[in-house]
């Protein structure tokens, strides 16, 4: 779990540089880093979908995966709930918005998922430490946007990883090759979708399409039996 907690660490320690930057920033250029912000995430999205496309070996698959996560995601009601409880936290700074980002892209990547599988069976640290600086200059760009609850993050990586990590032996042969091309593809369209928001160019509502995600695993189950 070394690997881990120094991803964890390094969100933290972003998140409080951010929040301490954050105080001197004047409103016009906290907007300077939302756009830089946002013009970031929809670059990482779709930089995503075009490595993993061409890869794809169920071309219809994110389609159908994106569709059916939104309706659950919708009828669960996941993004005015997720909304509400940090609306109680932030101070008019959309910090819900900003986290949601923060999520997808601290959790989903091929850095974030194989690396806890590599720590756990082989003891190598290359890819967690690796992602632990990439999400440290995220974390500081991300809080000195919306704030120190970017930090509540930090508790979602280390129990996406943490549950990767302790099952690896189980999920090593899983979550590499086509699935994780699938996940990455589906994955790539939600932060892009997210930076489109921070933008303020569409609301896709993000949260409630976060389902989407656990479609392509359901899939490889039910063509593997």
């Amino acid at each position: 779990m070394l690997g881990t907690i120094v991803n964890v660490i390094a969100i933290l320690v972003g998140s409080i540089i951010g929040m301490m930057l954050r105080k001197g920033i004047k409103e016009k250029y906290r907007n300077c880093l939302y756009n830089a912000m946002g013009l970031a995430a929809i670059g990482i999205g779709l930089n995503a979908v075009v490595q993993n496309m061409p890869n794809s070996i169920y071309p219809v698959l994110f389609i159908v995966s994106l569709a059916l996560g939104s309706l659950i995601g919708t009828m669960l009601e996941l993004d005015d709930r997720f909304n509400k409880i940090t609306d109680k936290h932030s101070k008019g700074g959309n910090l819900g918005q900003g986290l949601s980002t923060a999520i997808l892209l601290f959790c989903i990547g091929t850095l974030s998922i194989l690396g806890p599988i590599e720590a756990a069976l082989n003891q190598n640290y290359t890819y967690l430490f690796t992602n632990a600086t990439l999400d440290l200059v995220t974390s500081l760009v991300l809080a000195s946007t919306y704030g120190i609850g970017i930090a509540a993050a930090a508790g979602v990586l280390f129990l996406w990883q943490g549950s990767i990590y302790l099952m690896a032996n189980s999920l090593a042969d899983f979550l590499v090759g086509d699935l994780l091309v699938e996940i990455s593809l589906v994955g790539g369209f939600l932060i892009a979708a997210s930076g489109f928001g921070i933008l303020g160019i569409k609301n896709f509502k993000t949260l409630n399409m976060l389902p989407a995600l656990f479609i392509p695993p359901i899939w490889f189950l039910i063509m593997m039996l």
